[in-house]
């Protein structure tokens, strides 16, 4: 009996450190104040992705490509299907009307598809952003938002820090806001997630967060996309800390 004892408790000791060691490795660690551990993009609206021609620097979301299939070969989705905004937009407000907008151009539109793609894109920047990974953030971002996320790693490189960050859970991802103008759309999403977040200086001090303690974070990202192209990408536009 106490050998069964013990082999059971030794099972759940190293089951409990498993558990604990993906967590601390999934990106580093990261946090301590209850801020974006970004710094914040002017949102003030921006000029269209397609005037631009920035085709690579965009954000795709799931469920893009098969929508735009279908649109290539005529297929409409049910008016129903589209217009069905509960658990995304209360009927008759100005989100929900944006919505309608957007499916006025591409009926094909599915909002939760959008926000689980847009989801999954601010979790691969968080990650990037933590690692200084350049690369994956060109290929997921607009240029100028690019361009501020570089300058932040480029000074924390020349300060000789570095930050790591545990992407700990993704609570929320809502739409607060859609805006359609000469056929751009601009989604802005607020996301709540909850992050371990430290900054480290040269010596391997802790110097900003804390490599332990797990701190929510709120930001509002907006996305856009010219509506009625073959391009199904959207981009990250702007960013700020939320409230």
């Amino acid at each position: 009996m106490q050998d069964s004892f013990d082999l059971t408790t030794l099972i759940f000791l190293a089951l409990a450190v498993f558990v604990i060691w993906r967590l601390r490795s999934v990106l580093g660690q990261k946090t301590g104040t209850e801020r974006s551990p970004f710094k914040p993009v002017d949102r003030s609206r921006t000029e269209p992705p397609a005037a631009r021609g920035d085709g690579d620097n965009v954000v795709r979301l799931p469920g893009a490509d098969r929508a735009q299939a279908q649109a290539d070969r005529g297929q409409v989705a049910p008016k129903a299907d589209a217009r069905d905004w509960r658990g995304i937009a209360e009927p008759g407000s100005a989100i929900a009307q944006g919505l309608e907008n957007v499916v006025q151009v591409e009926p094909n539109f599915d909002p939760r598809a959008f926000v689980e793609g847009a989801k999954s894109a601010y979790e691969a920047i968080v990650i990037a952003f933590a690692k200084g990974d350049r690369k994956t953030l060109r290929s997921l971002l607009s240029r100028e938002v690019c361009e501020g996320f570089e300058r932040e790693i480029d000074a924390r490189e020349g300060r000789r820090e570095t930050v790591e960050t545990t992407f700990v859970s993704l609570d929320k991802a809502e739409i607060v806001a859609v805006d359609v103008k000469n056929r751009v759309a601009q989604i802005t999403v607020r996301f709540l997630s909850h992050l371990i977040t430290a900054t480290r200086n040269a010596q391997g001090q802790v110097t900003d967060g804390s490599a332990e303690t797990v701190v929510e974070v709120p930001d509002v990202w907006t996305f856009a996309r010219t509506l009625g192209t073959r391009d199904p990408n959207w981009q990250l536009v702007a960013t700020e800390a939320g409230a």
